[in-house]
Protein backbone atom coordinates (compact mmCIF):
# COMPACT_ATOMS: atom_id res chain seq x y z
CA UNK A 1 0.00 0.00 0.00
CA UNK A 2 0.97 3.84 -0.85
CA UNK A 3 2.66 4.94 2.16
CA UNK A 4 0.58 8.41 2.04
CA UNK A 5 -2.35 6.36 2.08
CA UNK A 6 -1.51 4.24 5.04
CA UNK A 7 -0.70 7.64 6.81
CA UNK A 8 -3.84 9.01 6.21
CA UNK A 9 -5.72 5.76 6.97
CA UNK A 10 -4.13 5.61 10.60
CA UNK A 11 -4.73 9.17 11.24
CA UNK A 12 -8.51 8.62 10.52
CA UNK A 13 -9.22 9.38 6.96
CA UNK A 14 -13.20 10.01 7.61
CA UNK A 15 -12.87 12.07 11.03
CA UNK A 16 -9.89 14.32 9.69
CA UNK A 17 -10.27 17.76 7.74
CA UNK A 18 -11.56 16.96 4.17
CA UNK A 19 -9.20 17.74 1.57
CA UNK A 20 -9.53 19.10 -1.98
CA UNK A 21 -10.73 16.79 -4.14
CA UNK A 22 -8.07 17.00 -6.59
CA UNK A 23 -4.81 17.33 -3.31
CA UNK A 24 -6.69 14.34 -2.42
CA UNK A 25 -6.51 12.25 -5.72
CA UNK A 26 -3.08 13.78 -6.53
CA UNK A 27 -1.73 12.41 -3.40
CA UNK A 28 -2.91 8.89 -4.61
CA UNK A 29 -0.35 8.88 -7.48
CA UNK A 30 -2.73 7.67 -9.76
CA UNK A 31 -5.88 8.48 -8.59
CA UNK A 32 -8.91 5.98 -7.37
CA UNK A 33 -8.96 4.39 -10.54
CA UNK A 34 -5.61 3.77 -10.87
CA UNK A 35 -5.17 2.67 -6.99
CA UNK A 36 -7.79 -0.67 -8.28
CA UNK A 37 -7.33 -0.61 -11.60
CA UNK A 38 -3.45 -0.20 -11.74
CA UNK A 39 -3.25 -3.20 -8.46
CA UNK A 40 -5.57 -5.39 -10.61
CA UNK A 41 -3.79 -5.06 -13.74
CA UNK A 42 0.19 -5.37 -12.32
CA UNK A 43 -1.40 -8.94 -10.36
CA UNK A 44 -2.36 -10.60 -13.42
CA UNK A 45 0.43 -9.48 -15.35
CA UNK A 46 3.10 -10.38 -13.10
CA UNK A 47 1.46 -13.65 -12.75
CA UNK A 48 0.97 -14.33 -16.45
CA UNK A 49 4.28 -12.63 -18.06
CA UNK A 50 6.36 -10.56 -16.36
CA UNK A 51 7.02 -8.72 -19.64
CA UNK A 52 3.54 -7.21 -20.29
CA UNK A 53 3.27 -3.70 -19.24
CA UNK A 54 -0.17 -1.85 -19.25
CA UNK A 55 -1.29 1.30 -21.61
CA UNK A 56 0.73 4.39 -21.39
CA UNK A 57 -1.92 6.45 -22.86
CA UNK A 58 0.77 6.80 -25.21
CA UNK A 59 0.39 5.92 -29.05
CA UNK A 60 2.32 3.19 -30.37
CA UNK A 61 3.38 5.02 -33.34
CA UNK A 62 2.82 8.65 -34.77
CA UNK A 63 -0.33 8.91 -35.32
CA UNK A 64 -2.70 10.73 -38.29
CA UNK A 65 -5.56 11.50 -36.63
CA UNK A 66 -6.54 11.95 -33.18
CA UNK A 67 -10.46 11.26 -32.98
CA UNK A 68 -12.93 9.15 -34.59
CA UNK A 69 -16.95 9.81 -35.75
CA UNK A 70 -18.32 6.35 -36.29
CA UNK A 71 -21.71 5.73 -37.64
CA UNK A 72 -23.37 2.91 -37.64
CA UNK A 73 -26.85 2.68 -39.59
CA UNK A 74 -28.83 -0.49 -37.85
CA UNK A 75 -30.57 -2.90 -39.85
CA UNK A 76 -28.69 -3.21 -42.92
CA UNK A 77 -27.98 -0.56 -45.76
CA UNK A 78 -28.57 -2.01 -49.28
CA UNK A 79 -24.82 -1.75 -50.82
CA UNK A 80 -26.51 -1.73 -54.15
CA UNK A 81 -28.87 0.98 -53.42
CA UNK A 82 -26.32 3.31 -51.98
CA UNK A 83 -22.65 3.06 -53.25
CA UNK A 84 -22.37 -0.36 -55.14
CA UNK A 85 -24.40 0.29 -57.91
CA UNK A 86 -24.60 -3.14 -60.25
CA UNK A 87 -26.89 -2.52 -63.12
CA UNK A 88 -27.02 -6.12 -64.01
CA UNK A 89 -29.56 -6.38 -61.28
CA UNK A 90 -32.17 -4.56 -63.37
CA UNK A 91 -31.16 -6.14 -66.87
CA UNK A 92 -31.71 -10.28 -65.34
CA UNK A 93 -34.59 -8.78 -62.97
CA UNK A 94 -37.21 -11.42 -62.05
CA UNK A 95 -34.97 -14.60 -63.11
CA UNK A 96 -33.90 -16.80 -60.77
CA UNK A 97 -29.83 -16.60 -60.04
CA UNK A 98 -29.71 -20.03 -61.45
CA UNK A 99 -31.23 -18.49 -64.81
CA UNK A 100 -28.41 -16.10 -64.84
CA UNK A 101 -24.58 -16.22 -65.97
CA UNK A 102 -23.69 -15.53 -62.24
CA UNK A 103 -25.33 -19.10 -61.08
CA UNK A 104 -21.71 -20.17 -59.26
CA UNK A 105 -22.28 -17.16 -56.78
CA UNK A 106 -24.88 -20.03 -54.96
CA UNK A 107 -21.81 -22.79 -54.77
CA UNK A 108 -22.00 -24.01 -51.53
CA UNK A 109 -18.50 -23.94 -51.16
CA UNK A 110 -18.92 -20.21 -51.06
CA UNK A 111 -21.69 -20.24 -48.81
CA UNK A 112 -20.05 -22.07 -46.04
CA UNK A 113 -18.64 -19.21 -44.15
CA UNK A 114 -21.79 -18.16 -42.68
CA UNK A 115 -22.01 -19.33 -39.12
CA UNK A 116 -25.60 -19.33 -37.69
CA UNK A 117 -27.02 -18.62 -34.56
CA UNK A 118 -30.35 -19.99 -34.71
CA UNK A 119 -32.12 -19.97 -38.00
CA UNK A 120 -35.37 -18.55 -38.52
CA UNK A 121 -37.02 -16.77 -41.83
CA UNK A 122 -34.43 -13.73 -42.23
CA UNK A 123 -30.80 -14.21 -43.33
CA UNK A 124 -31.64 -16.69 -46.26
CA UNK A 125 -30.75 -17.08 -49.67
CA UNK A 126 -33.42 -15.16 -52.24
CA UNK A 127 -33.21 -16.86 -55.43
CA UNK A 128 -35.44 -14.29 -57.77
CA UNK A 129 -33.46 -11.04 -58.75
CA UNK A 130 -34.91 -7.56 -57.68
CA UNK A 131 -34.08 -4.60 -59.68
CA UNK A 132 -32.49 -1.72 -58.56
CA UNK A 133 -34.72 0.83 -56.85
CA UNK A 134 -32.97 3.63 -56.93
CA UNK A 135 -30.64 5.88 -59.64
CA UNK A 136 -27.53 6.41 -60.18
CA UNK A 137 -24.86 9.29 -61.18
CA UNK A 138 -21.32 9.87 -60.97
CA UNK A 139 -19.77 13.04 -59.17
CA UNK A 140 -16.77 14.80 -58.12
CA UNK A 141 -13.53 14.80 -59.89
CA UNK A 142 -12.93 11.07 -58.84
CA UNK A 143 -16.51 10.26 -60.70
CA UNK A 144 -17.38 8.05 -58.32
CA UNK A 145 -21.06 6.56 -58.51
CA UNK A 146 -23.41 7.26 -55.61
CA UNK A 147 -27.14 6.05 -54.69
CA UNK A 148 -29.19 9.48 -55.56
CA UNK A 149 -30.59 9.04 -52.18
CA UNK A 150 -27.33 9.93 -50.88
CA UNK A 151 -27.04 14.13 -52.78
CA UNK A 152 -25.15 15.22 -50.11
CA UNK A 153 -22.78 12.49 -49.69
CA UNK A 154 -22.21 12.33 -52.79
CA UNK A 155 -21.24 16.20 -53.06
CA UNK A 156 -18.85 14.96 -50.55
CA UNK A 157 -17.74 11.79 -52.64
CA UNK A 158 -14.04 13.56 -53.25
CA UNK A 159 -14.01 13.21 -49.57
CA UNK A 160 -14.32 9.59 -49.38
CA UNK A 161 -12.52 6.02 -49.48
CA UNK A 162 -15.66 3.72 -50.40
CA UNK A 163 -14.32 0.37 -49.53
CA UNK A 164 -16.88 -2.09 -51.61
CA UNK A 165 -15.42 -5.53 -50.57
CA UNK A 166 -16.60 -5.83 -47.01
CA UNK A 167 -17.98 -9.16 -45.21
CA UNK A 168 -19.28 -10.92 -42.23
CA UNK A 169 -20.23 -14.23 -40.68
CA UNK A 170 -23.44 -13.47 -38.84
CA UNK A 171 -26.43 -13.16 -40.91
CA UNK A 172 -28.76 -12.19 -38.33
CA UNK A 173 -28.82 -8.98 -36.36
CA UNK A 174 -26.21 -10.22 -33.86
CA UNK A 175 -23.98 -8.80 -36.56
CA UNK A 176 -24.52 -5.83 -35.02
CA UNK A 177 -22.07 -6.84 -32.63
CA UNK A 178 -19.78 -8.47 -34.77
CA UNK A 179 -18.82 -5.10 -36.60
CA UNK A 180 -18.35 -3.39 -33.08
CA UNK A 181 -16.08 -5.82 -31.73
CA UNK A 182 -14.89 -8.08 -34.53
CA UNK A 183 -16.38 -11.55 -33.13
CA UNK A 184 -19.52 -13.68 -33.95
CA UNK A 185 -22.30 -13.71 -31.36
CA UNK A 186 -21.70 -17.83 -30.91
CA UNK A 187 -18.01 -16.49 -29.43
CA UNK A 188 -19.24 -14.92 -26.29
CA UNK A 189 -18.79 -11.06 -25.54
CA UNK A 190 -15.90 -9.25 -26.61
CA UNK A 191 -14.22 -5.84 -26.42
CA UNK A 192 -15.80 -3.38 -28.59
CA UNK A 193 -13.25 -1.15 -31.02
CA UNK A 194 -14.45 1.94 -29.07
CA UNK A 195 -13.49 0.20 -25.82
CA UNK A 196 -9.68 -0.23 -27.32
CA UNK A 197 -9.31 2.86 -28.67
CA UNK A 198 -10.29 3.79 -24.95
CA UNK A 199 -8.19 1.30 -23.01
CA UNK A 200 -5.17 2.43 -25.05
CA UNK A 201 -5.00 6.13 -25.30
CA UNK A 202 -5.15 8.91 -22.76
CA UNK A 203 -7.56 11.68 -22.71
CA UNK A 204 -7.46 14.87 -24.38
CA UNK A 205 -9.80 16.38 -22.04
CA UNK A 206 -10.51 15.21 -18.45
CA UNK A 207 -14.12 17.51 -18.39
CA UNK A 208 -15.11 15.20 -20.91
CA UNK A 209 -15.52 11.26 -21.66
CA UNK A 210 -12.97 9.59 -23.95
CA UNK A 211 -15.45 7.60 -25.60
CA UNK A 212 -19.50 8.55 -26.48
CA UNK A 213 -22.12 6.54 -27.58
CA UNK A 214 -25.25 8.56 -29.22
CA UNK A 215 -28.53 6.56 -29.86
CA UNK A 216 -30.35 3.93 -29.29
CA UNK A 217 -28.55 0.23 -28.37
CA UNK A 218 -30.23 -2.99 -28.71
CA UNK A 219 -29.59 -5.54 -25.29
CA UNK A 220 -27.16 -7.74 -27.35
CA UNK A 221 -24.99 -4.76 -28.40
CA UNK A 222 -25.09 -2.50 -25.30
CA UNK A 223 -21.73 -2.74 -23.48
CA UNK A 224 -18.49 -2.24 -25.07
CA UNK A 225 -15.77 -2.90 -22.32
CA UNK A 226 -16.62 -6.57 -21.47
CA UNK A 227 -13.19 -8.54 -20.15
CA UNK A 228 -11.22 -5.34 -20.33
CA UNK A 229 -13.87 -3.81 -17.85
CA UNK A 230 -16.41 -1.63 -17.79
CA UNK A 231 -14.70 1.17 -17.46
CA UNK A 232 -14.26 1.16 -20.91
CA UNK A 233 -17.73 1.18 -21.67
CA UNK A 234 -18.94 4.43 -23.37
CA UNK A 235 -20.96 7.10 -21.82
CA UNK A 236 -24.42 7.50 -23.35
CA UNK A 237 -24.93 10.91 -24.11
CA UNK A 238 -28.34 12.58 -24.83
CA UNK A 239 -28.41 15.79 -26.84
CA UNK A 240 -30.37 18.24 -24.74
CA UNK A 241 -29.14 20.57 -22.95
CA UNK A 242 -31.55 20.30 -20.07
CA UNK A 243 -30.82 16.49 -19.86
CA UNK A 244 -27.64 15.52 -21.74
CA UNK A 245 -26.95 12.53 -18.91
CA UNK A 246 -28.82 10.08 -16.94
CA UNK A 247 -28.64 11.43 -13.57
CA UNK A 248 -26.80 14.53 -14.43
CA UNK A 249 -29.12 16.63 -12.71
CA UNK A 250 -30.27 16.45 -9.10
CA UNK A 251 -34.06 16.70 -8.68
CA UNK A 252 -34.16 19.82 -6.67
CA UNK A 253 -31.77 22.62 -6.18
CA UNK A 254 -28.68 21.58 -4.57
CA UNK A 255 -26.14 24.04 -3.37
CA UNK A 256 -22.68 23.44 -4.98
CA UNK A 257 -21.34 23.44 -1.26
CA UNK A 258 -23.97 20.72 -0.11
CA UNK A 259 -22.85 19.19 -3.23
CA UNK A 260 -18.93 19.20 -2.75
CA UNK A 261 -19.22 17.68 0.83
CA UNK A 262 -21.32 14.98 -0.39
CA UNK A 263 -18.58 14.09 -3.30
CA UNK A 264 -16.01 14.09 -0.53
CA UNK A 265 -17.50 11.79 1.64
CA UNK A 266 -18.03 9.29 -1.48
CA UNK A 267 -14.52 9.82 -2.31
CA UNK A 268 -13.70 8.98 1.41
CA UNK A 269 -16.19 5.95 1.24
CA UNK A 270 -14.87 4.77 -1.60
CA UNK A 271 -11.15 4.94 -1.78
CA UNK A 272 -11.62 2.53 1.92
CA UNK A 273 -13.33 0.19 0.35
CA UNK A 274 -11.06 0.45 -2.58
CA UNK A 275 -8.14 -0.91 -0.07
CA UNK A 276 -10.11 -3.68 1.12
CA UNK A 277 -11.14 -4.89 -2.59
CA UNK A 278 -8.05 -3.78 -5.10
CA UNK A 279 -8.80 -6.15 -7.47
CA UNK A 280 -12.69 -5.35 -8.09
CA UNK A 281 -12.43 -3.72 -11.68
CA UNK A 282 -16.88 -2.72 -10.96
CA UNK A 283 -15.66 -0.61 -8.19
CA UNK A 284 -12.35 0.67 -10.24
CA UNK A 285 -15.56 2.12 -12.76
CA UNK A 286 -17.56 3.23 -10.63
CA UNK A 287 -15.46 5.68 -8.99
CA UNK A 288 -14.00 7.12 -12.02
CA UNK A 289 -17.58 7.39 -13.27
CA UNK A 290 -18.42 9.13 -10.22
CA UNK A 291 -15.30 11.74 -10.95
CA UNK A 292 -16.25 12.25 -14.63
CA UNK A 293 -19.85 12.43 -14.30
CA UNK A 294 -18.34 15.51 -11.23
CA UNK A 295 -16.73 17.42 -14.01
CA UNK A 296 -18.95 16.55 -16.98
CA UNK A 297 -22.33 18.27 -15.14
CA UNK A 298 -20.51 21.60 -15.88
CA UNK A 299 -18.49 20.89 -19.34
CA UNK A 300 -21.09 18.23 -21.25
CA UNK A 301 -24.67 20.53 -21.02
CA UNK A 302 -22.26 23.92 -23.10
CA UNK A 303 -21.15 20.74 -25.78
CA UNK A 304 -25.00 20.34 -26.46
CA UNK A 305 -25.86 24.42 -26.48
CA UNK A 306 -25.68 25.03 -30.25
CA UNK A 307 -27.25 28.52 -29.21
CA UNK A 308 -23.16 29.64 -30.28
CA UNK A 309 -23.23 27.84 -33.38
CA UNK A 310 -24.32 29.65 -36.52
CA UNK A 311 -27.68 29.81 -38.21
CA UNK A 312 -25.45 28.67 -41.48
CA UNK A 313 -23.89 25.82 -39.57
CA UNK A 314 -26.90 24.70 -37.84
CA UNK A 315 -28.69 24.52 -41.52
CA UNK A 316 -25.71 22.74 -43.08
CA UNK A 317 -26.49 20.12 -40.88
CA UNK A 318 -30.50 19.93 -41.55
CA UNK A 319 -31.46 21.43 -37.80
CA UNK A 320 -33.59 23.73 -39.55
CA UNK A 321 -35.50 20.11 -41.40
CA UNK A 322 -37.86 18.16 -39.57
CA UNK A 323 -37.08 14.75 -41.56
CA UNK A 324 -33.60 15.35 -40.21
CA UNK A 325 -33.23 17.67 -37.24
CA UNK A 326 -32.57 14.89 -34.78
CA UNK A 327 -29.60 13.04 -36.20
CA UNK A 328 -28.22 17.03 -37.34
CA UNK A 329 -28.03 17.80 -33.68
CA UNK A 330 -26.28 14.91 -33.44
CA UNK A 331 -23.38 14.90 -35.90
CA UNK A 332 -22.87 18.79 -34.82
CA UNK A 333 -22.85 17.41 -31.03
CA UNK A 334 -20.19 15.25 -32.32
CA UNK A 335 -18.16 18.05 -34.24
CA UNK A 336 -18.01 20.01 -31.08
CA UNK A 337 -17.11 17.10 -28.69
CA UNK A 338 -14.29 16.25 -31.10
CA UNK A 339 -13.24 19.92 -30.88
CA UNK A 340 -13.53 19.65 -27.19
CA UNK A 341 -10.35 16.34 -27.45
CA UNK A 342 -12.86 13.23 -27.40
CA UNK A 343 -11.41 10.35 -28.68
CA UNK A 344 -14.49 7.97 -29.91
CA UNK A 345 -18.10 9.28 -30.51
CA UNK A 346 -20.40 5.67 -31.90
CA UNK A 347 -23.28 6.95 -32.83
CA UNK A 348 -26.23 4.23 -34.42
CA UNK A 349 -28.97 5.24 -36.14
CA UNK A 350 -31.72 3.38 -36.57
CA UNK A 351 -31.77 1.54 -33.39
CA UNK A 352 -35.03 -0.15 -32.36
CA UNK A 353 -35.38 -4.13 -32.35
CA UNK A 354 -33.67 -5.44 -35.74
CA UNK A 355 -32.78 -1.88 -36.90
CA UNK A 356 -34.65 0.77 -38.58
CA UNK A 357 -32.73 0.04 -41.75
CA UNK A 358 -33.83 -3.95 -42.26
CA UNK A 359 -35.80 -3.63 -45.77
CA UNK A 360 -37.08 -6.98 -45.63
CA UNK A 361 -40.21 -5.15 -47.32
CA UNK A 362 -40.83 -2.19 -49.10
CA UNK A 363 -37.36 -1.33 -49.47
CA UNK A 364 -37.90 2.19 -51.27
CA UNK A 365 -40.24 4.09 -49.16
CA UNK A 366 -37.72 2.47 -45.86
CA UNK A 367 -34.61 3.60 -47.79
CA UNK A 368 -35.43 6.56 -48.99
CA UNK A 369 -36.91 7.98 -45.45
CA UNK A 370 -34.04 6.98 -43.62
CA UNK A 371 -31.53 8.23 -46.43
CA UNK A 372 -33.19 11.75 -46.21
CA UNK A 373 -32.70 11.44 -42.35
CA UNK A 374 -29.02 10.69 -42.16
CA UNK A 375 -27.89 12.13 -45.61
CA UNK A 376 -27.63 16.03 -45.06
CA UNK A 377 -26.27 15.78 -41.17
CA UNK A 378 -23.64 13.53 -42.87
CA UNK A 379 -22.67 15.66 -45.63
CA UNK A 380 -22.77 18.67 -43.33
CA UNK A 381 -20.39 17.10 -41.08
CA UNK A 382 -17.72 16.25 -43.88
CA UNK A 383 -18.02 20.00 -45.26
CA UNK A 384 -17.87 21.89 -41.60
CA UNK A 385 -14.76 19.06 -40.81
CA UNK A 386 -12.62 20.25 -43.95
CA UNK A 387 -13.50 23.71 -43.79
CA UNK A 388 -12.77 24.20 -40.05
CA UNK A 389 -9.01 22.09 -40.53
CA UNK A 390 -10.50 19.06 -38.96
CA UNK A 391 -10.98 16.40 -41.22
CA UNK A 392 -7.09 15.63 -41.33
CA UNK A 393 -7.42 14.66 -37.75
CA UNK A 394 -10.95 13.20 -37.34
CA UNK A 395 -11.87 9.96 -39.12
CA UNK A 396 -15.80 9.49 -40.12
CA UNK A 397 -16.69 5.77 -40.84
CA UNK A 398 -20.34 5.54 -42.51
CA UNK A 399 -20.81 1.16 -41.59
CA UNK A 400 -23.41 -0.91 -40.98
CA UNK A 401 -24.04 -4.42 -39.96
CA UNK A 402 -24.28 -6.40 -43.65
CA UNK A 403 -25.76 -5.52 -46.82
CA UNK A 404 -28.50 -6.71 -48.62
CA UNK A 405 -29.46 -9.86 -50.55
CA UNK A 406 -29.25 -9.17 -54.68
CA UNK A 407 -32.62 -11.52 -54.55
CA UNK A 408 -36.04 -10.34 -53.60
CA UNK A 409 -37.93 -11.01 -50.28
CA UNK A 410 -41.76 -11.21 -50.61
CA UNK A 411 -42.78 -8.88 -53.34
CA UNK A 412 -40.33 -5.74 -52.83
CA UNK A 413 -37.45 -6.45 -49.94
CA UNK A 414 -34.33 -7.61 -49.49
CA UNK A 415 -33.00 -9.87 -46.84
CA UNK A 416 -29.82 -9.72 -44.88
CA UNK A 417 -26.51 -10.22 -46.89
CA UNK A 418 -23.18 -10.89 -45.20
CA UNK A 419 -21.23 -11.90 -48.44
CA UNK A 420 -20.61 -8.65 -49.51
CA UNK A 421 -21.12 -4.73 -48.91
CA UNK A 422 -20.12 -1.78 -48.66
CA UNK A 423 -18.63 0.51 -46.12
CA UNK A 424 -16.77 4.14 -46.72
CA UNK A 425 -14.19 6.46 -44.33
CA UNK A 426 -13.14 10.05 -44.59
CA UNK A 427 -10.42 11.61 -43.44
CA UNK A 428 -7.57 11.22 -40.48
CA UNK A 429 -4.86 10.81 -43.10
CA UNK A 430 -6.91 7.94 -45.82
CA UNK A 431 -7.13 8.75 -49.46
CA UNK A 432 -9.51 11.31 -50.65
CA UNK A 433 -11.89 9.97 -53.67
CA UNK A 434 -10.80 6.53 -54.29
CA UNK A 435 -13.19 3.12 -54.34
CA UNK A 436 -11.65 0.12 -53.18
CA UNK A 437 -12.49 -3.75 -53.90
CA UNK A 438 -15.55 -4.71 -55.55
CA UNK A 439 -18.08 -7.15 -55.47
CA UNK A 440 -19.54 -9.71 -58.32
CA UNK A 441 -21.92 -8.31 -61.16
CA UNK A 442 -25.12 -8.80 -58.89
CA UNK A 443 -23.30 -7.21 -55.88
CA UNK A 444 -23.14 -10.92 -54.00
CA UNK A 445 -19.59 -12.13 -53.07
CA UNK A 446 -17.02 -9.70 -52.30
CA UNK A 447 -14.32 -10.61 -55.09
CA UNK A 448 -11.49 -8.37 -55.13
CA UNK A 449 -9.39 -7.53 -51.65
CA UNK A 450 -11.80 -8.74 -49.68
CA UNK A 451 -12.18 -7.44 -45.95
CA UNK A 452 -13.48 -9.00 -42.96
CA UNK A 453 -14.89 -6.28 -40.71
CA UNK A 454 -11.51 -6.19 -38.36
CA UNK A 455 -9.88 -4.51 -41.12
CA UNK A 456 -11.86 -1.73 -41.10
CA UNK A 457 -10.71 -1.57 -37.39
CA UNK A 458 -7.39 -2.42 -37.68
CA UNK A 459 -7.49 0.65 -40.42
CA UNK A 460 -8.70 2.93 -37.48
CA UNK A 461 -6.31 1.93 -34.94
CA UNK A 462 -3.18 2.56 -37.51
CA UNK A 463 -4.20 6.13 -38.21
CA UNK A 464 -4.99 6.46 -34.53
CA UNK A 465 -1.05 5.27 -33.50
CA UNK A 466 -1.92 1.78 -31.99
CA UNK A 467 -0.95 -1.29 -32.76
CA UNK A 468 -3.73 -4.57 -31.65
CA UNK A 469 -1.26 -6.21 -30.68
CA UNK A 470 0.41 -4.27 -28.07
CA UNK A 471 -2.84 -3.84 -26.30
CA UNK A 472 -3.23 -7.96 -25.93
CA UNK A 473 -3.46 -8.30 -22.02
CA UNK A 474 -1.98 -11.82 -20.35
CA UNK A 475 -4.86 -14.38 -20.22
CA UNK A 476 -7.02 -12.84 -23.53
CA UNK A 477 -5.20 -14.17 -26.27
CA UNK A 478 -6.94 -12.78 -29.54
CA UNK A 479 -7.43 -14.35 -32.85
CA UNK A 480 -5.13 -13.16 -36.42
CA UNK A 481 -8.69 -12.12 -37.07
CA UNK A 482 -9.39 -10.29 -34.32
CA UNK A 483 -6.58 -7.93 -35.22
CA UNK A 484 -7.74 -7.60 -39.41
CA UNK A 485 -5.00 -5.63 -40.71
CA UNK A 486 -4.61 -1.85 -42.16
CA UNK A 487 -6.41 -1.58 -45.36
CA UNK A 488 -3.13 -0.05 -46.65
CA UNK A 489 -4.60 0.89 -50.15
CA UNK A 490 -6.74 3.25 -49.06
CA UNK A 491 -3.90 5.06 -46.27
CA UNK A 492 -2.22 8.69 -47.92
Amino acid sequence: MHPSLIARTNHGLIAGPALPRRTFLADLGLGFTGLALGALLHREARANDSSWTPPTGQPHRAPKAKSVIWLFMNGGVSHMESFDPKPMLTKYAGKTIAETPFADVQNPRRLALERLVVPDGNGNQRNTLYPLQVGFRRHGQSGIEVSDWFPHIARNVDRLAVVRSMWTTDSNHGAQTQFHSGRHQNDGDFPTLGAWVHYGLGTLNENLPQFISIGAREYWNRRDGHYLGPAHDAVPLRIDPKNPLDFGQSERPFADRAQSVGQDLIQRLNTLRGIEYPNDPALAARIASYELAFRMQRSVPDVVDFRQESEETQALYGLDRPHCREFGTQLLAARRLVERGVRFIQIQHGGSGAGAWDAHSGLKGNHSQLALAVDQPIGGLLEDLDRRGMLDETLVIFATEFGRTPGTQGSDGRDHHIFGFTVWMAGGGLKRGVVHGATDEIGFHAVEDRHYVTDIHATILHQLGLDSRQLEIPGRKRLEIDHGRPIREIIA
